[in-house]
């Protein structure tokens, strides 16, 4: 399901990132829901449309933001 703010993102990420990286992975994560829906688009048809859309939120995340010292920072 989408995300209706960075408060609904799981706590895993919403303890590990930082606010604007959380704000990247929302917006990526519902992007990724949305055009995910046909599984005939997913890379792995197999992989659910969740775990494909949070795949999707965390590789956005990794474009501006790196972990560095267990923490995540932005490049």
């Amino acid at each position: 399901m989408k995300y209706d703010s960075v408060r609904d993102l799981p706590e895993s990420v919403r303890e590990n990132l930082p606010e604007q990286a959380q704000e990247i992975y929302l917006e990526a994560f519902n992007s990724a829901w949305e055009f995910y829906e046909d599984p005939d688009k997913r890379d792995n048809p197999d992989d659910s449309r969740e775990e494909v859309a949070h795949k999707v939120a965390w590789s956005a995340v990794k474009e501006k933001y790196e972990k560095r010292d267990g923490n995540w920072v932005r490049q």
